[in-house]
């Protein structure tokens, strides 16, 4: 306890904002892991029907970020309180999706009761998120964010590899009971729960974050002719920005949703539930092991090249899935997809914190976050699962199906680079024109 008195304001909300992370990255590697296995192979819900348990959710958060938390965090500058507030709703939430999926004796029915019911769950989380990705930028400076953002990316990386060890024991009860035991008994929801609950505590240690009033009117009033240049010049940037990072988050997290089941696949490698555990948990190794590389990468190459270089490797993994088809090549290319996902994340974190003004970072890093959340469901309902479920009506073998759904991921990340560039040559522009100023 005297250690943490003698520690730093800035290294403090470090520890508390981890402890966080880790409880949160905990649940979701342990619960979103499976979900989708068991929404397939037990519940029979087709391969586009599972994605919509990533894309209806996001839908609803997505909504909610940029049309009603956005701008209750920028009109009162709360933070915290949206994320304790949307973590205790949403624990509340998942026991009730539980005891209603749960009491449903029509399986595929009970696979929409738990899609519907993480779609309303996704209101609560969705003041969580905002709350979350802008307190980040009011706690820290702007040099410091894409070190941040690793840094919690390195310790996530360890909650998930936890809760997809445990997740892997967990669904099938060690093996000694029935496929998707974990989530038809409800231990996978509690243990849920049980973190969601957990994980407010350190988020009560941290102050509220925001924005001041005097800050607010310093922005209000900094309206001379260079400042509304520069100004629309940034809206012009992120513009540009926001399209690059979307398509190449929908390439990428297109196949987020079906990649368990390509991995499980009794005509392919057909891995075990401890199996899948273990190839997941590479991505999650290369969170921890670039999660904490990333500051030292972006203060010596920065954030514009490192950018570049996680698209790259999305592109490259992607195409490794779909070609190298065997167990060892699967634990490459998923620490490949960790290293594109770690670099992604931070080095455009720090981009869009300094595109956007303090005053409006609730409404417009609501629109960065929907590039991210969105592509976890809406580009595999639209693109990867309708593709491997038409592909296989007409003939084709299900292994084949679903990698034609890789290759299509590899195209959106293809031209999400080429927008990329074309935004980093114009950002490189502005940055010289505003040293000049």
């Amino acid at each position: 306890m005297q250690l943490f008195k003698s520690l730093n304001l800035k290294t403090k909300n470090l520890l508390k904002i981890s402890s966080f992370q880790i409880l949160i990255m905990f649940r979701r590697g342990m619960f979103y892991t499976f979900l989708s296995i068991y929404l397939r192979f037990v519940l029979d819900l087709s391969v586009t029907e599972t994605t919509l348990f990533a894309t209806l959710p996001m839908l609803v958060n997505i909504f909610f970020q940029n049309f009603v938390w956005g701008k209750v965090s920028d009109k009162f500058q709360k933070r915290r309180t949206l994320i304790i507030l949307g973590e205790v709703l949403a624990a509340a939430g998942t026991v009730i999706t539980w005891y209603i999926h749960h009491i449903e004796d029509t399986p595929r029915i009970a696979g929409y009761v738990i899609i519907i019911g993480f779609s309303v769950i996704e209101i609560f989380w969705s003041m969580s998120n905002l709350g979350w990705t802008a307190i980040i930028s009011d706690l820290f400076e702007a040099e410091d964010r894409a070190s941040v953002r690793g840094k919690l990316a390195g310790i996530g990386g360890i909650g998930r590899i936890l809760g997809v060890t445990l997740g892997g024991f967990v669904y099938d009860g060690m093996g000694h009971y029935y496929e998707g035991w974990g989530f038809d008994q409800g231990v996978l929801f509690f243990i849920a729960t049980g973190l969601m609950v957990l994980s407010t505590i350190p988020i009560f240690m941290l102050p509220e974050g925001g924005v001041s009033k005097d800050e607010i009117i310093e922005n209000k009033i900094e309206d001379d002719e260079k400042a509304e240049k520069i100004k629309s010049k940034k809206v012009k940037l992120f513009t540009i920005f926001i399209i690059s990072m979307a398509f190449i988050n929908f390439g990428r997290n297109s196949i987020a949703t079906i990649k368990s089941q390509y991995f499980s696949l009794e005509s392919g490698l057909n891995v075990s539930s401890q199996t899948l555990s273990y190839i997941v948990n590479m991505r999650s190794l290369a969170f921890i092991v670039f999660g904490f590389l990333i500051g030292f990468l972006v203060h010596k190459y920065k954030e514009e090249k490192i950018l570049m270089a996680g698209a790259i490797i999305g592109f490259i993994h992607l195409i490794g899935f779909a070609e190298i088809y065997n167990l060892p090549s699967m634990f490459i290319n998923n620490f490949l997809a960790g290293v594109s996902h770690v670099v992604i994340l931070a080095a455009s974190y720090s981009v869009a914190s300094k595109l956007i003004p303090p005053v409006k970072r609730g409404r417009l890093f609501a629109i960065y976050n929907a590039t991210l959340f969105l592509s976890w469901g809406i580009a595999g309902t639209l693109i990867a699962g309708p593709i491997a479920d038409y592909l296989h009506h007409k003939g084709w073998s299900q292994l084949n199906s679903y990698k034609a759904s890789f290759y299509a991921g590899s195209i959106l990340v293809l031209i999400g680079t080429a927008i990329l560039i074309v935004f980093l040559i114009k950002y490189k522009k502005a940055n010289k024109a505003s040293e000049a100023v």
